[in-house]
Parts: structure tokens; sequence; C-alpha cells
């Protein structure tokens, strides 16, 4: 049976506050209703969608009175694209969404013993702060709002850039995009309009039909630009006629890689990276360390709070210089190298065997001889008899990713005992869930909020934990 569609409009509705995962909420008659792209004290009509016991979803059908802290959007593809979704909000009213964020998942949902949450460290960028993005091509692109499909001129009806919220085949195309310096948008056009004019095929996600799949731009903050496009099929003739054209009109591009990816998914991880042109890597610095960013790195994609970040992790760790770290989860080995020079030694633990790579070449490039690094499973390589091999940690950073550590992970921690802990995470949920764990042995002494990614509810918090004395 056909379940019913809901014919429900709310008028009128005064929005009271930001809630979690970048929504917005307000109440009707007792019940929370939640929006997106709204932003306390508008007053707005709204079409519900769902309609559960204890609350109603909805998005809004008109602004019948903006809020006087509301702001026009930058980006034309505002409320289309999944990305940026806090534009309308004034930053200082984002940093204070995410603050609370943090407080929620920690104290009010994780009912953690916590100290005064220190006040979050904002960017000072707040547009072309990334220095990685990823588009896709799309056969069909996103019909946008008030086109007709049957008149979208032939070589207007595909796509590159980002997907549609919520879609997984659908593709907005990108006109203009405020997250990443120039020249990545140029680059973007430019690959487009030569796909276009030489009848490359775009890719159709639903059918794995097409040649063009995606295309990643890395940027460092000294202007260096790396380039994968990622093909689903080899054409060596068409293939270098379009790189050749891209090196030629883009001097600034370093380093471009080509892949050709025959798998049903867009994923890069596990696949081969060609060098077609320029440098394998580009180099990001920070002090006086430099950070080789091969096509399948892990660094943060915010250089400048990266910094902060890691200052942040460096101080709570506290290190005098005889201790021994172990850095889980490295990356390319950034923190473990970042801390290096205060600790007698670091191990660094990371899945991805190009990333321990580069943490190795770069720790030589930079003259560290205290650093080493593994590469596997988390769960399988730290160990008991891992530790008993290459010491007691003094301190244990921890930086993993949104899903946070796995409980043999936990468990292992707890049985190495270090001193203190530093844990990094962009997820304060499931960060809240592994701080209970660790708590039976650890008290949170710091909490301290960063944001990394403006207009976005996303948020990196980092906390210090100090072994309870027995």
């Amino acid at each position: 049976m056909a379940r019913k569609k809901l014919d429900l409009i709310l008028e009128n509705i005064e929005i009271e506050a930001v809630a979690a995962e970048g929504k917005a909420l307000a109440h009707v008659d007792g019940t929370v209703v939640f929006v997106e792209f709204a932003v306390p004290g508008d007053i707005v009509n709204i079409r519900i969608i769902k309609k559960k016991k204890n609350y109603m979803e909805g998005f809004i059908t008109e602004i019948v009175k903006p809020s006087p802290d509301r702001l026009e959007p930058f980006c034309e593809h505002f409320g289309v694209c999944g990305g940026c979704k806090w534009q309308p909000l004034p930053y200082a009213l984002q940093l204070k969404a995410k603050q609370q964020q943090v407080y929620d998942q920690l104290v009010r949902i994780g009912h953690l013993e916590v100290p005064e949450i220190t006040p979050i460290i904002g960017s000072d960028d707040t547009i072309f702060y990334r220095n990685k993005l990823e588009y896709s091509f799309a056969s069909k692109r996103w019909v946008l709002q008030g086109e007709d499909p049957e008149t979208i001129p032939e070589n207007d009806k595909m796509g590159l850039g980002f997907h549609v919220s919520k879609f997984f085949d659908k593709v907005l195309d990108i006109k203009n995009c405020w997250l990443q310096k120039a020249p990545s948008n140029d680059i973007r056009l430019f690959v487009k309009r030569y796909a276009v004019e030489h009848g490359l095929e775009f890719f159709n996600i639903r059918e794995n039909t097409g040649y063009l799949r995606n295309m990643f731009i890395r940027s460092t903050e000294a202007g260096e630009f790396m380039v994968i496009l990622c093909f689903y099929y080899e054409d060596k003739e068409v293939r270098e006629a379009l790189l050749n054209a891209l090196v030629e009109e883009f001097p600034q591009i370093s380093s471009l890689y080509y892949i050709i990816n025959q798998k049903l998914n867009d994923s890069i991880s596990d696949q081969e990276c060609l060098l077609y042109h320029g440098d394998e890597c580009i180099v990001e610095h920070m002090e006086n360390l430099n950070f080789r960013i091969g096509p399948k790195s892990f660094y943060q994609t915010n250089s400048k709070q990266a910094y902060k970040l890691y200052s942040v992790a460096r101080d709570f760790a506290g290190l005098t210089g005889g201790e021994v770290v172990y850095d889980l989860y490295t990356g390319t080995g950034t923190i473990a190298q970042f801390v290096s020079s205060r600790a007698s030694k670091v191990i660094g633990i990371e899945y991805v065997p190009e990333a321990i790579e580069d943490a190795r070449i770069n720790a030589q490039a930079n003259g560290i001889s205290n650093c080493t690094f593994f590469a596997g499973d988390m769960k399988d390589i730290l160990t008991s008899s891992f530790v008993q091999e290459h010491g007691h940690p003094d301190v244990i950073i921890l930086d993993p990713p949104r899903a946070g550590i796995h409980p043999d992970v936990a468990k292992v921690i707890l049985e190495a005992a270090p001193d203190r802990m530093v844990y990094v995470s962009c997820n304060p949920a499931s960060q809240a869930r592994d701080l209970a764990v660790l708590c039976q042995d650890y008290i949170i002494t710091d909490v301290q909020p960063v944001d990394m990614f403006p207009h976005t509810q996303h948020v990196e918090n980092v906390c210090r934990l100090i072994r309870k004395q027995s």
C-alpha cells in the first residue's frame, strides 16, 4: 500500500535556534520542527515532509520575515549544492553554534565530566580556505528550478561539479565555487569546456558508462597546484590531448596525475595514480617543516587552521623532551613531526601505505630521526606485543576518522596506560562515545574546539586527558 503523502504547511513559524547536523529548529504546539537554511529569528512557512511522534522535518517555502541576523548568501549555488549551508548565518553565530555542539555531545548527551570548554578558535579565512576539492562529471546534470529539461541545449546537459545533497547520482554543474583559491575554478571550467567541445563523454553513475569520471584539485598556501583526472577507461590519444591542453593552459599546475578507474565507485585509495606531468608531490610548509602531499595523501583541508589545531595538540601533550609519543592515525605524519622536537621518540601508525611512505620521506627531508612509522589497520597493529616491542607510550595523540576508534584500539590504549592523551576529533559525537570508555581510567582536563570548515556545521575538537591516580 502506498504511503500517504503529507500535505501539511505550517505558517508564520519563528526559528528559535541552530540545531544539530546544520539544521535549525522551532517548536509548534510542543513539537520540535527541524528545517535547513534557516537563521534564528526568521519567520517562515514550512512544508512538512516527515512527521514523527516527537518531531517533524520540513523545508522553508517562504521567508515571511527574515531575521535581523540573516545574511544574503554569497554563492549562486546556495541551497542546491550540498555544501556551505550556513552562509546566511553570521560567522560569530556559526562559531557559537559549533561551541554549543561540542558541549551538547560531550556533556548534555555524553554525560561526561569536563572543565569549562575553551572558546572556539575561529578561522581567519572564511572563503577560499580549502586545499582540496573533488568534482564529479555527470552526463545529465542537475536541472535547476525554472529550467525545462526538454529545451536545454545538448552541449549544456552535462555537468562538472558537486553532488546534490541527498542524491548520490545527481551532480550540480558549478559555475563558481568559493572554497578554493584561483585558479581552481578556471581549471574546472576549462576541463568542462574542452570536454564538451571535443565530444568527450561524461560519466553516468547509474549505468556506469562514459569516459570522464571525476577530478581532484589540491593546492598549497605557497600556490602549488596538483590536478588528478580520473577516466573510466583508457584512450591514450584522447587522454593525452586533454592533459596536454591542461598543462599548456595552466603552467601553475606543478603536478598532474591521471587514473584509470573501472570500479563501481569513485574512491581512489586502491587505484594506481599515474604521474603525467611535473612533480610527484606538492609541498605544504608549517613552521620549519615541509610536508609532501601526494595524490592520496591525507592533509587537513584548511592548511592555516591545521597549524592552529596541531599547535593546540602539541600544547596539550605537555612534552618536555623525554617522552615516548604514539601518534595514532598519523596520516602523512604531520602531528608526529610537529611534536618530534619536544619528544625523545615518536611512533606513527596509519592505515594508508602511501601516506606512511610520504611520512617517512617527509621525516627524512625534515632531518627528523626520532619518528618511526607503521602502515596497517590500527586494531591489527596496535597490540600489547607492539607496545612491548616499541616502548611504553608516555603520551598518546589520536586523530581518528569520523567513526572514531575501534573498541579493540581503546582496550589496548587503556592497557598501555599513557600518562596523558590528546584526542583530536572531527566528530564530537563519536569522540564523546570513545571518551566515555577512556574515562574509566582518565580525566578530561581541557577541551578546545577549532573551526576548520566555515559555513558548515562541522567542527574539530581537541581534548586533553590525564590518567587517574591509583
